[in-house]
């Protein structure tokens, strides 16, 4: 077919038992596949034909006749019918791999045989577009007959009396106010009621007994004195620490008095108890002892039956230790394989052209891998046909076959070859039929 300027399109119908079943006209220059998917341009229910087929290809602005050894057919060429076998045998048609490729041009027309079913295919004018269906005015109406008049006649009248509201408030003219100077303010005081503080009172000191209290006042002052000056030697220094440890805590609540001059233990634990029985109550508790006055000040930690461990120092013992393990993620596996391509021109090296795919393999196996995590059973067998262009790029990747059942994987494959630069640059497209083999890893 001549450039993307012509006015005709491809007209294809299908005939089955006799009548025309469908017809379409391809505006958009595409290619037309058929079979038995439902993904074909054209779903045919013969038998002979794979689930899709690429019968018209379009490449380079041109249509291409796509046919086969077993298929039938007729094409008009000039003012001549000739067969698919004439074409064969005169030459005029281009052999790829084992399907002959015939270019068309806009005076071409012929049909093909499949099975049951017969394609007719010519190029027509490209019909023009139905017109748009528009009522009449008398039933349309006007604009103002499709608004609802009364909620007009509301909001005409809110704006109007909003605005005369705000044009009145901006119109009038403003009160200025008159400044008062400090003269003119008048006087305000304040009271501030500050309570008065009452005195303090002393004691009365009690009749009979000043001495008394002179002495305790004395003996005070000389307990102050006494805390405040350092002890000399290191005996007075032992005996300051034991007064200071007594006095507080445990040892002063063991070492304080209880009714009738007994101690805190007599409280405690019954009159029999004394505190010459504590010692020997707790010699035969394993880790305990009797701290005296005398050990803690040498910084002893306790009595021969024990001694004193921190938290650091204790241990748990049990059955056994317990490995925790380490974090990681689980690895889904999977092998792929390729198979010898099919290229049908020796532009491109076939065995260079799989030592490229093989170095990029990884990419492959790594969209089967993330489906396998979802079905560990997933395997089977993907046929990606491509073109490699004269840059060096791929183009028209589809997928042929597909036994995985994974339309994830196969998007995946596309998008991973579409990437691909191939170090090849023929000087016209060529195609390429490669097989993947998938199997997740025993």
């Amino acid at each position: 077919m001549s450039s993307a300027n012509s006015a005709k399109i491809l007209r294809v119908g299908v005939i089955h038992g006799g009548k025309i079943i469908e017809e379409r006209h391809l505006k958009h220059h595409e290619s037309v596949t058929v079979g038995q998917d439902a993904r074909n341009t054209f779903v045919l229910p013969s038998s002979g034909l794979p689930s899709s087929f690429r019968i018209f290809e379009h490449r380079h602005n041109q249509y291409h006749l796509v046919f086969a050894d077993p298929m039938e057919g007729r094409v008009r060429l000039g003012n001549a019918d000739v067969d698919f076998a004439s074409l064969r045998s005169q030459g005029l048609v281009k052999k790829r791999g084992n399907l002959y490729e015939l270019p068309l041009n806009e005076s071409t027309r012929g049909k093909v045989v499949l099975g049951e079913v017969t394609l007719l295919f010519q190029f027509v004018k490209a019909p023009p577009e139905p017109a748009k269906a528009q009522l009449p005015p008398s039933i349309k109406g006007s604009l103002w007959q499709s608004m609802d008049q009364l909620f007009l006649i509301v909001l005409a009248g809110s704006l109007l009396v909003h605005f005369s509201a705000a044009g009145y408030l901006a119109c009038a003219p403003r009160v200025e106010e008159h400044e008062l100077s400090l003269d003119e303010l008048p006087d305000r005081f304040a009271r501030v009621l500050i309570p008065t503080r009452p005195p303090e009172t002393k004691p009365a000191p009690t009749q009979g007994a000043p001495e008394a209290d002179k002495k305790e006042t004395k003996s005070e002052e000389s307990n102050n004195k006494r805390r405040e000056r350092p002890p000399a030697d290191a005996a007075a220094r032992r005996e300051q620490i034991q007064q200071k440890v007594v006095s507080k805590g445990l040892l002063r609540i063991l070492g304080s008095s209880g009714s009738g001059g007994a101690g805190a233990f007599q409280d405690v634990l019954g009159g029999g108890t004394g505190a010459g029985d504590i010692a020997k109550a707790l010699a035969g508790a394993g880790g305990v002892g009797v701290a005296t006055a005398d050990a803690i000040a040498q910084g002893r930690k306790g009595g021969g039956s024990g001694s004193v461990a921190g938290i650091g120092e204790l241990g748990t013992s049990g059955g056994g230790s317990v490995n925790l393990g380490t974090k990681g993620d689980v690895r889904v596996s999977g092998h792929v394989r390729d198979v010898a391509p099919e290229v049908e021109s020796a532009n491109v090296d076939r065995e260079a052209l799989a030592r490229y795919v093989r170095q990029r393999l990884k990419a492959i196996q790594n969209c089967y891998e993330k489906e396998l995590k979802r079905n560990p059973s997933l395997k089977g067998k993907v046929v990606v046909r491509f073109s490699i262009t004269p840059s060096g790029r791929s183009g028209d990747i589809d997928v042929e076959e597909n036994t995985l059942g994974s339309d994830a994987v196969s998007s995946c494959i596309r998008t991973v070859i579409r990437g691909w630069v191939f170090p090849f640059h023929p000087p016209d497209n060529v195609a390429v039929a490669y097989p993947f083999l998938f199997s997740p890893a025993s």
